[in-house]
């Protein structure tokens, strides 16, 4: 029954399932990554650092058998060391413990991301099941992982005797050379040595990567019924469509504002509404909305208009019309093509008085508004004044 199950799952997970599975600590890992990184790291470190960290040993060493064997088991001795040792040996040790753990860390999160999650660090009585552990090492990921096993064992013991056989010479000639220097050259063969067991490593972790990422995505599939009964609940839960609802008008509420500083003229009211505007003779016919909006949303429109340096001009007429009859991304409504159009020229007028001077332009108190577009203020007329939605 289990096989014909895994066989139904034909569909790729979705974005839920992938998440519940992330809050239950399932995401993909590549062990074999993390090795191979560690030991990247530590061996380039040690390549960098080798001698120097040789020779400080060797130096704590000389330090220790200085005092014989008599005195070397005093606890007098033994007192007066101690901070020389512990300050050494941090010293010569803490650059590739850092390296390490950055590495390590790196190698975790490398292919699923960080995660953290608490209740996995209680105890679960069901992993201690012997049946459960018999079917894990039977599986594929266990066979995997047996085989992974098994390559590394063969190549740590093929890269170990090609070393022995070719580097005996070398660590022969240690013995004639001074102890600082016999423990640098040791330091900085091994790190040479172990680069044959890094690329090794790497074919392995390059293999392993993407079976990872394959299985993880594999034992997450879903059945048509799963994808089904998933989507039903989406649809159906109320907080999800706010949320979606919600996200929807942020994203175009941050479209809209994006606009303001592209546009031509924002006619205001002066405070309760603001319409932006946007015109180019040669690409559009009439002036098109690119923003608008009232009370807090008309007060950021004006904020980013004065920032930006876009004439604004107080028409509380045209404003109202424009805000009640207008989209944003429309076009005007023909019926209000001669009031922008002075509004148009008035800022045209302005911005030659500002170059020139001269006698400052002024707009006309009164813009002709038909009757059909007019819109009453909020004060006269509430019921009159509603919202295209």
């Amino acid at each position: 029954m289990a096989e014909e199950s895994d066989l139904e799952k034909t569909e790729q997970p979705s974005a839920r399932r992938i998440e519940q599975a992330r809050e239950e600590g399932q995401i993909p890992q590549s062990r074999e990554l993390a090795s191979f990184l560690v030991l990247l790291v530590g061996v380039s470190v040690l390549m960098v650092t080798g001698s120097w960290m040789g020779e400080r040993i060797a130096r704590l060493v000389q330090a220790v058998w200085s005092f014989g064997t008599e005195r070397a088991f005093e606890v007098t001795t033994l007192l007066a060391l101690l901070p020389y040792v512990v300050k050494e040996t941090l010293l010569a040790l803490t650059p590739l413990f850092l390296f390490l753990l950055v590495a390590a860390v790196a190698g975790h999160v490398a292919v699923g991301g960080f995660l953290f999650v608490p209740k996995l660090l209680a105890p679960k009585w069901s992993r201690l099941n012997p049946m459960q552990g018999i079917k894990r090492v039977f599986s594929l990921n266990g066979l995997v992982e047996l085989a992974k096993a098994v390559a590394k064992t063969v190549l740590v013991g093929v890269v170990a005797w090609w070393t022995l056989t070719s580097e005996t010479d070398r660590v022969l000639a240690l013995i004639r050379m001074p102890l600082e220097h016999a423990a640098a050259q040791f330091v900085d063969a091994i790190g040479w040595d172990a680069l044959w067991l890094v690329g090794a490593i790497a074919l392995i972790a390059a293999a392993d990567v993407p079976y990872q990422l394959w299985s993880y995505t594999k034992n997450l599939r879903m059945t048509k019924e799963e994808v089904k009964r998933e989507h039903k609940e989406l649809e159906g839960d109320p907080q999800v469509k706010g949320r979606i609802r919600a996200v929807q008008r942020e994203m175009a509420r941050r479209r809209m504002m994006a606009e303001v500083p592209k546009a031509t003229v924002v006619v205001t009211n002066p405070t309760h509404f603001a319409v932006a505007l946007r015109y180019e003779p040669q690409k559009m016919a009439a002036p098109v909305v690119v923003a608008k909006g009232r009370g807090a949303v008309a007060l950021k429109i004006r904020e980013l208009a004065e920032a930006h340096a876009v004439p604004r001009v107080e028409a509380p007429a045209l404003a109202r019309s424009l805000y009640v009859h207008t989209e944003v991304g429309e076009a005007i409504p023909a019926g209000l093509y001669l009031a922008v159009a002075e509004v148009l020229a008035y800022v045209y007028q302005l911005d030659q008085w500002m170059a020139r001077g001269g006698p400052k332009p002024e707009l006309p108190p009164e813009l002709e508004i038909p009757e059909p577009l007019y819109v009453p203020p909020p004060e006269e007329a509430t019921e009159a004044f509603v919202r295209r939605s």
